[in-house]
């Protein structure tokens, strides 16, 4: 099986945190790939966590609960949880499966999550999300990031509450790991799942990985980040499916067409 996988002996970049890409690299291994573990984002606990403390405390007073990543699930109910059960009446909210998955694992099941589609855009388009007037809102995020879920159901009638449940970052590690497979044309080709993490990979490989960088096959598994590669200048942008099988699928059907 492995010797007729168009990604066997493939050098391909996978670019989640640490800690968050086993899945994928461990896929990637079992079709004869070589995952190049690089993580260009980190996933930090808060400095004050007391925001998140409150409302933990108040979550009552909501009618949702929405979780715009996995991140944001675990981050946000190793808080909470910590301190009270999840009330029965509050539905959770997720964009994607892999956000419906890591809430399952910490017990909530009842979850509202677009299907087809996974993200911000596609959530609005629930019918549960279409009247909101007057009900109460709390979306789990990491610090700052997009304000359009939040702003269209203000819009909408709805009290909406931003709490930030972690902090990203750029990690430290430099880009040498990158260069020295670039230089031995071993790199075959990069995942990446943010466009934060994308404009970090651009700072971490400098401007000599740069030039290698826009001309190597990228795979994303959403438009928004794809458009953001092509305003940094990339080449070879390939949009795939979400999640972790999407990319798969993804670089499977590149590299069976292109060898």
């Amino acid at each position: 099986m492995v010797a007729a996988s168009p990604l066997a002996g493939k050098h391909i970049v996978v670019t989640r945190p640490a800690g968050q890409a086993a899945h994928l690299a461990e896929v990637l291994q079992n079709l004869g790939a070589h995952p190049i573990l690089f993580p260009v984002l980190t996933i930090c606990d808060l400095d004050d966590a007391k925001p998140l403390h409150d409302i933990a405390l108040r979550l009552d007073d909501f009618d949702f609960a929405v979780f715009v990543s996995p991140n944001a699930v675990d981050k946000s109910l190793e808080h909470v949880l910590r301190h009270r059960g999840w009330p029965a009446h509050v539905r959770a909210v997720t964009v994607g499966e892999s956000s419906e998955q890591a809430l399952s694992r910490h017990g909530i099941t009842n979850v509202l999550t677009p299907r087809g589609r996974f993200d911000s855009e596609a959530l609005l388009e629930v019918p549960e999300l279409q009247n909101v007037a007057g009900r109460r809102i709390v979306i789990f995020r990491g610090d700052g990031g997009r304000e359009l879920l939040g702003d269209v159901l203000r819009e909408r009638g709805a009290e909406v509450l931003h709490v930030a449940s972690y902090r990203r970052g750029k990690p430290a590690n430099d880009g040498m790991v990158l260069l020295k497979h670039w230089e031995d044309r071993t790199l075959d080709a990069i995942t990446v799942t943010s466009s934060e993490g994308l404009r970090n990979l651009h700072e971490m490989v400098g401007k000599l990985g740069q030039a290698w960088l826009r001309k190597t096959p990228l795979f994303v598994p959403h438009a928004r980040i794809g458009t953001q590669a092509g305003e940094l200048g990339h080449t070879l942008i390939q949009q795939t499916g979400s999640g972790d099988d999407g990319l798969v699928a993804g670089l499977i059907e590149y590299f069976a067409h292109y060898g």
